[in-house]
């Protein structure tokens, strides 16, 4: 049997233990102890082997003598004990001589480690105004020594920093208030230092510290308290319902809900006048306006003010009590207000039939100032665009226009505005709704287009239309329509079904198209309201060949002829066309005729210098074809005996023919040449003209072609009226009027 020794030379049995210091600091290896097996009988044929844990690394056995060394130093903290196997072998045939035996080395704790806190800086907070021994905390540390050896792992707890406010308990940690009634107001944060120590707390034990940082929680121990104990606000008179006119504000040492605060006004002759409000943000008092003020009136209000807390601590009655209260006055200042109207709108109700200038009522306004300023009142014509009503500018009164039409407006919504004489651009609207009662000035018609046919094979009292009528009146008692004959008529009559329709009956049996195609029955309608009114509508009835049934196949003689597939409205349509082509070509014609009748010279007045026009524009330098100037070369080339068609020659004469031009000839020479031939041949017209010869020289030094200066004139003529005619005839009235001058200096 093999045996375990815990000291060197000392053996013990199987299943027992070595004990190993921690931290040895020696420079051999630290024996362990001995293994020696019953077999070993000193000669060396046995060899001892190790295994398990840190078998061969941390501990090592001496193979002939079983001992057992830890080759380095051990720290409990990180493991506590070892478990290992040990076996004697038979060192020739290496068999073992006896069964494995285990055996556990178990480390001994040392005081090596200081407690240590989880957390180096903790953070707890505390009510106020808390009783002495209040919990606010509770820290642990934690010592990695042996807590079942000695004293290494016992903790003690105690202050460092932080007295003489609170206490730590020694064998828990828990942190206490040690001062009562601490206000968060005074002081809200407290740093305190807390030491934990083992070994129970005796001199030579390991320590850790940490840090509470400590802050006192608010409770609601102040009350509010308003600064001053009267304010004064003013407003003006014209503020709206709802405006803000000032603020009231009650300070509180306390923080959050515990400083939230109520206002109201409790008291005070304003009561009905103002509100106040709670500005939750601020915490402040709005003063509002609730009812319109008025200067006039009343100029001062003194208003009672409480502020008080919210959310009041019963332990924290004896403070109180938890509110305050101040006095507010209000001056009310005067300003220039706007006209205030009698009412807030005005309805007016009008018979449409009234005569124009007729009042259909009045509006009132003031001005509510002491100075009272006369008023003006006016339409907005953006409202009245059709100016059918107009207002009376000094008092109100509102009058038409024009005529009303209920059947086109019923209401007309306006709007006066009234201004202050003294201050025109201080101004106030009021609506003003007129509505337009019903008068029976409406006759009743039909109600659509009748389009009613008879058929030829047609009995006597046969229904051929049922008609119904409508009015553009609305009378209270609704509407009731009669209809009659306007004359007694032998072919149809009518019978009133006293529902406001009316049926259209046959009067005598067969009718015929070829004789009769087209009857017209006048229908008289009226009505019952007063005045009583009545309409004629004629009702056009055609005669159509029908099937047995009374279905109608066609409605004219013409369409007996006419293919079967070809409607009445086909026919109508090709009429149309072709009367549209008939026009289209007589005007067409007239038009032409007119053309060929227009003379040569526009002026019936016989004026002695003609133009004459010839309707044709030129197309420039580029155009040979509008214009040949070899006819002018060639005076033969024209036609014989053709004369003048503007004026009548009083003696016919015979053309003299003329030379023809050669080609190469300057054309201002050959106008020149052809002018000089005019002025003396005796056959030209007797009347000056300016002939026109549709040819624009190159350059041309001529100022005119006109014969008015030829010496073969036969008579004298007076041209001063050539001077009424305006500024254009005034060259021409010089040229005469000189020329009849020079010939009487003569």
């Amino acid at each position: 049997m093999m045996g375990k020794q815990f000291t060197a030379r000392s053996e013990a049995g199987c299943g027992t233990s070595f004990f190993l210091l921690e931290e040895y600091t020696g420079s051999d290896y630290q024996y362990v102890g001995k293994l020696h097996s019953d077999q070993d009988k000193g000669d060396g044929s046995l060899k001892y082997i190790l295994s398990g844990d840190g078998a061969g690394t941390l501990f090592i056995i001496d193979e002939k003598t079983g001992d057992i060394h830890a080759t380095r130093r051990i720290d409990r903290e990180e493991k506590a004990f070892y478990t290992l196997r040990a076996q004697a072998i038979n060192r020739r045939t290496l068999r073992p001589v006896e069964p494995e035996s285990e055996f556990v080395i178990k480390i001994h704790d040392i005081n090596d480690n200081e407690p240590t806190f989880p957390e180096e800086v903790y953070t707890a907070s505390v009510p106020e105004m808390s009783v002495v021994g209040t919990s606010v905390v509770q820290v642990t540390a934690t010592d990695a020594d042996d807590p079942s050896y000695g004293n290494s792992a016992r903790i003690i707890y105690s202050i460092l920093q932080g007295q003489p406010y609170f206490s730590v308990e020694p064998e828990t940690g828990i942190i206490r208030t040690a001062l009562p009634n601490m206000n968060r107001e005074n002081r809200e944060q407290y740093q305190v230092v807390i030491q934990a120590k083992d070994m129970g707390g005796q001199m030579g034990g390991l320590s850790g510290t940490t840090t509470v940082n400590i802050t006192l929680t608010d409770v609601n121990d102040n009350p509010p308290r308003f600064p001053q104990s009267t304010i004064h606000l003013r407003v003006p008179e014209s503020s709206p319902v709802g405006t803000a006119i000032g603020s009231v504000k009650a300070t509180d040492a306390d923080t959050g809900k515990n400083a939230e605060v109520e206002y109201r006004i409790i008291d005070g002759d304003g009561t009905d006048m103002f509100d106040i409000v709670t500005q939750k943000d601020t915490q402040e008092g709005i003063i509002t306006v609730r009812k319109p003020l008025d200067y006039e009136t009343r100029r001062l209000y003194t208003l009672k003010v409480e502020a008080e807390n919210t959310h009041v601590d019963p332990r924290f009655y004896y403070l109180g009590p938890f509110k305050d209260t101040i006095i507010v006055k209000i001056s009310v200042e005067d300003v220039d207000e706007p006209p205030v109207f009698s009412r807030s709108s005005y309805l007016f109700e009008v018979h449409e039939d009234i005569e124009l200038g007729t009042i259909i009522g009045t509006v009132m306004a003031r001005d509510p100032d002491s100075a009272s300023s006369p008023i003006r009142f006016s339409l907005d014509r953006h409202t009245d665009l059709d100016r059918i009503f107009n207002i009376h500018s000094g008092n109100g009164s509102i009058y038409t226009s024009k005529p009303l039409d209920r059947e086109i407006s019923q209401w007309h919504n306006l709007s006066v505005i009234a201004a202050e004489i003294n201050n025109p651009k201080d101004t106030t609207r009021v609506p003003v709704y007129v509505r337009i009662l019903d008068v029976n000035d409406n006759a009743p018609q039909f109600a659509v287009f009748y389009d009613t046919f008879v058929c030829e094979n047609a009995r006597a009292g046969q229904l051929i239309q049922t008609i119904s009528a409508v009015d553009k009146d609305d009378p209270l008692g609704g509407q009731k329509f009669f209809f009659s004959l306007a004359a007694v008529n032998p072919n149809f009559t009518v019978q009133d079904n006293e529902d406001n329709t009316a049926r259209i009956l046959t009067r005598r049996n067969g009718f015929s198209r070829h004789e009769i195609s087209t009857y017209l029955l006048p229908v008289v309608i009226s009505d019952n309201d007063y005045p009583i009114q009545s309409s004629t509508g004629t009702l056009t009835i055609r005669v159509c060949a029908c099937d047995s049934r009374g279905n109608m196949q066609s409605c004219s003689a013409e369409a007996l002829l006419l293919p079967a597939g070809l409607s009445t409205g086909a026919l109508v349509a090709i009429l149309l066309c072709i009367i549209i082509l008939l026009v289209i070509v007589v005007l067409f014609a007239a038009l032409k005729r007119q053309r060929k009748k227009e003379p040569l010279i526009l002026s019936k007045e016989d004026i002695r210098d003609n133009i004459v026009s010839y309707n044709d524009e030129g197309g420039g330098e580029e155009d040979t074809q509008a214009f040949d100037i070899g006819t002018l070369r060639n005076p033969a080339a024209i036609e014989d005996k053709k004369l003048r068609r503007d004026i009548i020659p009083e003696t016919l004469f015979v053309p003299r023919r003329t030379p023809s031009a050669p080609d190469n000839t300057d054309v201002r020479d050959f106008i020149n040449q052809r002018l000089k031939e005019h002025d003396t041949d005796p056959s030209a017209p007797p009347y000056d003209s300016l002939a026109t010869y549709a040819y624009e020289g190159n350059d041309s030094i001529a100022e005119s072609l006109s014969s008015l200066e030829s010496g073969t004139t036969e008579g004298d003529q007076n041209y001063d009226y050539l001077r009424e005619w305006g500024p254009r005839f005034n060259k021409l009235a010089e040229m005469y009027g000189g020329g009849e001058s020079d010939k009487d200096t003569s």
